[in-house]
């Protein structure tokens, strides 16, 4: 196989190896994902930003149409992207998806510094280490978070951006308080010493997902869990409860005058289309979307429709 990218993590090159073992050893419908993962691995790429080896997955065609940065959600890396980055190459745009600090195939910050500002300005260093301009963006859940962020306090040509399962949510200092603490120790505590996928899987068929989602993208869920750092998790969660964070959204949406599409999805149970819609409302250029028969997952459960929606967003503000 190619050699291993210079520099690159230490998470990057032990799944490398993991997935040539695999080659030698699995079923064959595991050597038929571990040879796609590695095709893809042969985009991979890595930029110092913030201190740290950040890893990104740049493709596309040669003279490409244009440019659409990939931003992954909580507890999430690039790989969520994977089926949507084959419909955007496809269509004529490069893509850039990368992993944050603390996720992935990133680093681990060993200072442990995951609040959303951090995020950004690394964020920031990535974008103007490999150059990238006149680009759009496309954030899943927590991602939005840090695309709102970057493009208040930093001088960018980002031209339009699409949010998927994101929105308003109600919040209290009881929930504020109570949140986390929930939330950490299923995804923590209970969820990260699972060995096997199929109860992760229950778990978000039940909660998360509203539809069957694919063998291999089950287990692009579940490697999520394994490689994201559990300093990040507690950090991002008490961060996008707090009642600060709460309270400064809906400042954060309306400072931007860029076209955001705020799409949702019509059983998500976690972020609402009526808290999207909330969040749409307050935007200075927003429009709306509810996917049917959809829940959080977008990116895994209607890849191809995730695709065209970025696509058609593009074309109306391009």
């Amino acid at each position: 196989m190619d050699n291993v990218p210079e520099p690159s993590s230490e998470k990057f090159r032990a799944y490398r190896q993991k997935l040539l073992d695999q080659l030698e050893t699995s079923s064959q419908g595991e050597r038929h994902r571990a040879q796609y993962e590695l095709e893809l691995m042969r985009n991979s790429h890595f930029v110092k930003a913030g201190g740290l080896l950040h890893h990104y997955h740049d493709s596309g065609p040669e003279n490409p149409r244009g440019t659409v940065l990939l931003i992954h959600g909580w507890d999430c890396w690039w790989m969520w992207w994977h089926r949507i980055i084959r419909e955007l190459n496809a269509a004529g745009y490069r893509t850039v998806a990368y992993d944050m600090k603390g996720h992935g195939w990133s680093e681990n910050d060993p200072e442990n510094r995951y609040q959303i500002a951090d995020f950004v300005r690394d964020l920031d260093g990535l974008i103007r280490a490999i150059g990238l301009k006149d680009l759009h963006i496309a954030a899943f859940s927590f991602g939005p978070f840090v695309a709102l962020d970057y493009v208040n306090k930093y001088p960018n040509s980002v031209r339009s951006m699409v949010f998927f399962n994101f929105g308003y949510l109600p919040n209290s200092e009881f929930i504020s308080k109570a949140a986390p603490a929930t939330i950490t120790f299923i995804f923590n505590i209970m969820m990260r010493k699972l060995t096997w996928w199929l109860p992760a899987y229950i778990f978000a068929r039940l909660v998360l997902s509203r539809n069957s989602v694919m063998m291999h993208d089950i287990k692009v869920g579940f490697e999520s869990l394994g490689f994201c750092a559990s300093e990040a998790i507690e950090q991002t969660t008490r961060q996008i409860t707090d009642m600060h964070t709460t309270t400064m959204l809906p400042d954060m949406v309306r400072s931007v005058s860029l076209p955001i599409h705020f799409v949702a999805g019509d059983g998500d149970v976690i972020m609402t289309p009526e808290n999207t819609r909330k969040l749409q409302e307050m935007a200075v250029s927003g429009t709306f979307e509810c996917v049917p028969d959809c829940g959080h997952l977008i990116t895994l459960e209607l890849p191809q429709t995730a695709a065209e929606i970025v696509l058609q967003h593009i074309s109306s503000n391009s």
